[in-house]
């Protein structure tokens, strides 16, 4: 197997770390930005219950916000607090503790994304 076929450079005494997707040292990167410049979601704002791997325990889903990382904490956040309960954001997916759905459809509805209850 060649070492050209397991990712390429790595290290350059002349311009230090590269990135292995680019193959640009990290300084002129462009691949991190380009990542943060799309947002996730495909615009339709998804909110439904789940309990499937959870114990049993339902979970309150919003799947679909076009918003980058920062923002899509902060609003899980505010959300959790409006919902008196914990939960967290991975993946660009809120994940709030229990079942809140129609409170966090009035929630977006009030902050101006248009929310769709999805699932039973």
């Amino acid at each position: 197997m060649k070492s050209s076929s397991l990712g390429g450079l790595v290290y350059s005494t002349e311009t230090g770390r590269m990135c292995p997707a680019c193959r640009q040292p990290l300084a002129q990167c462009a691949c991190k930005a380009q990542a943060k410049a799309a947002p996730v979601g495909d615009g339709v704002v998804r909110v439904s219950r789940q309990t499937k791997g959870r114990g049993g325990k339902s979970v309150t889903v919003v799947k679909g916000l076009p918003l980058d990382a920062m923002a899509l904490a902060l609003l899980g956040k505010q959300l959790r607090t409006q919902c008196g309960s914990g939960g967290t954001v991975k993946d660009g997916v809120i994940e709030v503790q229990g079942d809140h759905v129609d409170t966090i459809l009035a929630a977006l509805a009030k902050l101006g994304h248009q929310p769709k209850k999805a699932g039973g």
